[in-house]
C-alpha cells in the first residue's frame, strides 16, 4: 500500500497492533503509544525500534535519568504504580532502556494522566486493548469482578479514559481518529458486562462513530492457538448522515464468516502449524538452555500438569498427531492448566521429563518472530544484583498479555477495505 496511516496505540503492550499493520505492508507513522508497564514498553522499543540505545541516552548518568523519570507514573507489574524509591534502586542500564522506551515510541505512559490536548490532530488509527483481568473468567476466579463499571477503580474500567480523551479532543477542536480498533475478551458480551459495553458503543456514537464488533478466534487467521477474542472496529462519520447510511450498508453483510473469508483471500493469510512454531532442535545451545529453563522439578503437582494437559511431544519423540493447536497462551505456563507440554528428558536428577512452552515459543504462538525474542533478550540486563529485566516469566507474561498478531491482521484488513469504500464514496465512485 502507498498510503501512510498515522497510528496511536493505547495499552500498547509489546506492539501487536504495529506488527499486524507491518505484516499487511501498511506504511505506519507511530504518533504515540501509551503503556506504563516498564517491561512491556522496553520490549516494544526493542522490537519496533532497535535493541540498541541511542548515543545521547547512553551517555546519560543515573542522576540525570532519575530526575527525568521521577515525573512519570510507571509500573513494574502492569497493575499498580511503582514508588520512586523502587525506581532509584534500578541500575543505570535499565533506566536508560526505560527512558528510551518512552522517548523513541512517543510513549504517553499513563493513560489516566493523558489529556486530549496532547493528542495529535491527524490520527488515522487509534487502537485500545484495555486490561481484561476484571472481565476474564480467570480474573473472576481470583476475585476481580468489578468489570468495566465506571468509577470502580478496576484496571478494566480504564476503558472510560479512552472516551474521556476522545471527548476532550472533540470539544477542544481537534480532529478525531478516523478509525478505532478495540480488542478484549468475549466476556464483554455476557449479561454482567453487556450493559456497560452497550453504553460504551453509545458513547462512541455520540462522538460520531459507527461501530461493528466481532467474536473471532486466532485459529481462524492462521495461528494454531485457541484464543477467542472480541474485536470492534469504529469508523468516524462525524455529522455526515449519508456516510453513516453508506457504512451501515457496507457492514450489513460483514459478519464473522465474511471477515475470515476476505482475510483468507487477501494474500496475507499464511497459516502456521504447531510444529512450525516449536523450537525443538536441542543441538542448538540456546534452544536447549531455553527448554531446560522451562523444565520443572519432578513433584507430584508437576506430574499432574503432564497428565492433565495436552501432550504436544510424546515420550517416543514424535509429535502428537491429535494436536492441531495449543490452548490459549496465558501469562503463566508453569501451572495447571496450561497451554500444553512437551516430553523432554534431560536425565538430570530431580527434573521432570517434560517441559512447558518456552518464552520464545509463547511469542511465536502470538505471531511474533524469533528476531523479536532475540531483540528483547539483548536488553536482559540486571535491574539489581541477580534480578534481570526480562527473566523467563516476564516474557511469558508479556506474550500472554498481548494480542494474536494474525487476528489483528484480519480486522485491519477489514479496516483497509472500509477505507477504500469511504474514499470511493467521497470521490463519487459509489451510489
Amino acid at each position: 500500500m502507498n498510503q501512510t496511516y498515522n497510528l496511536v496505540e493505547f495499552f500498547s503492550g509489546i506492539g501487536s497492533q504495529a506488527r499486524a499493520l507491518e505484516n499487511l505492508n501498511v506504511n505506519i507513522n507511530t504518533l504515540g503509544t501509551c503503556e506504563w508497564d516498564i517491561h512491556a514498553f522496553v520490549a516494544y522499543d526493542a522490537i519496533h525500534n532497535s535493541p540498541d540505545i541511542d548515543k545521547e541516552i547512553l551517555e546519560m548518568d543515573k542522576s540525570t535519568l532519575l530526575d527525568i523519570l521521577k515525573d512519570y507514573i510507571l509500573s513494574n507489574n502492569g497493575k499498580e504504580a511503582m514508588k520512586y524509591s523502587m525506581l532509584k534502586t534500578y541500575s543505570v542500564e535499565v533506566l536508560r532502556y526505560i527512558y528510551s522506551g518512552i522517548i523513541k515510541s512517543n510513549n504517553y505512559v499513563d493513560i489516566s494522566s493523558l489529556s486530549g490536548d496532547r493528542m495529535a490532530d491527524n490520527i488515522d488509527i487509534l487502537t485500545y486493548s484495555f486490561p481484561c483481568q476484571d472481565l476474564s473468567n480467570v480474573g473472576a476466579f481470583h476475585g476481580y469482578n468489578k468489570g468495566i463499571d465506571k468509577d470502580s477503580g478496576s484496571r478494566s474500567s480504564l476503558l472510560w479514559q479512552v472516551g474521556r480523551i476522545l471527548s476532550e479532543m472533540k470539544y477542544g477542536g481537534k480532529n478525531l481518529p478516523r478509525f478505532l480498533l478495540m480488542e478484549n475478551v468475549p466476556t464483554l458480551l455476557s449479561k454482567r458486562h453487556f450493559g456497560n459495553f452497550k453504553t460504551w458503543i453509545d458513547e462512541l456514537e455520540s462522538l460520531g462513530y459507527y461501530s461493528k464488533y466481532y467474536q473471532l478466534n486466532a485459529l481462524d487467521f492462521g495461528l494454531p492457538q485457541n484464543r477467542p477474542r472480541l474485536l470492534m472496529l469504529s469508523v468516524y462519520y462525524g455529522n455526515d448522515t449519508k456516510l453513516l447510511e453508506k457504512l451501515k450498508l457496507f457492514f450489513e453483510d460483514k459478519d464473522e464468516a465474511v471477515v475470515i473469508e476476505n482475510y483468507k483471500k487477501s494474500g496475507f493469510y499464511k497459516p502456521k502449524r504447531v510444529m512450525d512454531l516449536l523450537r525443538i532442535n536441542y543441538s542448538k545451545k540456546k534452544i536447549y538452555e531455553e527448554a531446560l529453563e522451562c523444565t520443572p522439578n519432578d513433584t507430584p503437582s508437576r506430574r499432574k500438569i503432564w497428565d492433565e494437559n495436552p501432550q504436544i511431544m510424546l515420550p517416543d519423540g514424535l509429535f502428537n498427531p491429535n494436536i492441531a493447536y495449543v490452548r490459549t497462551i496465558t501469562t503463566k505456563q508453569d501451572r495447571n492448566p496450561n497451554s500444553g507440554n512437551l516430553y523432554f528428558d534431560t536425565n538430570i536428577e530431580g527434573k521432570s521429563k517434560f517441559r512447558y512452552l518456552t518464552p520464545r515459543e509463547c511469542l511465536l504462538f502470538m505471531g511474533f518472530k524469533d528476531k523479536d525474542f532475540r531483540n528483547i533478550k539483548k536488553r536482559n540486563v540486571e535491574m539489581h544484583k541477580g534480578d534481570y529485566l526480562f527473566p523467563r516469566d516476564k516474557i511469558i507474561r508479556m506474550a500472554g498479555n498481548s494480542i494474536p498478531v494474525k487476528l489483528l491482521e484480519g480486522l485491519f484488513w477489514l479496516m483497509i477495505q472500509t477505507d477504500k469504500y469511504m474514499d470511493d464514496y467521497k470521490n463519487g465512485r459509489t451510489r
